[in-house]
């Protein structure tokens, strides 16, 4: 499959397949597509994975698009301002990601929840209970609020990011929350009572503008 990441804030993802090959994304996520490509809908896995994935954020069903011809075109577009990020994983390679982060991805990819383990993380870390993981081989993609940063992150080397703001981690980066200390940073320091923590090794996607600030501040208004 060979593919393009076209545009700069609504960015989209054109996907040229070889006949046979096939790209899956979530219920309603394709944009376009040229004749000779048939569209299959299925769990992509059984009732019980899909059910997994819907706790993640993505649709029950998903929707897998095969090339019946060489050198057809699919794409896929972002749904809010931001980047859309490429990742190539190796057999048995993984990421997690925040809710609704998948955008689409080879069919050999396999997209799964992610329970977070540790009750406060779940509770106050602003990424909830629940994520993607997202496993190789293969190509996906995923989109981005706003602009990305990328880390990387040393053993035992530790981020303190604001509730929102991790968008994508490598497997071994441990995510944690912890207190803000001072009854006075708390109460006017606008960040809130948690921020939560990333530790390495590995590498943390952050971004810039977390649906959830953006639709707060629609909701409360701009700051005086």
């Amino acid at each position: 499959m060979e593919a393009k990441i076209l545009g700069d804030a609504l960015p989209v993802v054109t996907c040229k397949l070889k006949k046979g090959e096939s790209v899956v994304t979530e219920s309603g996520g394709m944009s376009w597509m040229e004749e000779g490509i048939k569209m299959t809908t299925s769990t992509n896995g059984g009732i019980m994975k899909g059910l997994g994935r819907a706790l993640a954020g993505e649709s029950l069903f998903m929707n897998i698009y095969t090339a019946e011809k060489d050198d057809v075109e699919i794409a896929f577009s972002s749904s809010f301002p931001g980047k859309i990020l490429e990742f190539e994983l190796n057999q048995g390679e993984t990421i997690i990601a925040q809710k609704r982060a998948f955008l689409c991805a080879e069919n050999t990819v396999d997209i799964a929840m992610h329970f977070r383990k540790k009750l406060g993380a779940g509770f106050f870390g602003g990424e909830g209970f629940i994520m993607q993981k997202i496993t190789g081989p293969g190509k996906v993609y995923l989109e981005i609020d706003g602009e990305v940063v990328k880390k990387y992150l040393e053993p035992g080397q530790k981020l303190k990011v604001d509730n929102g703001y991790v968008a994508a981690m490598t497997a071994g980066v441990k995510l944690n929350i912890e207190t803000v200390p001072g009854l006075k940073n708390i109460m006017f320091g606008g960040e809130g009572l948690f921020l939560t923590t990333v530790e390495g090794p590995g590498t943390v996607y952050l971004q810039s503008m977390p649906v959830s600030k953006l639709a707060s501040m629609l909701y409360l208004g701009p700051k005086n």
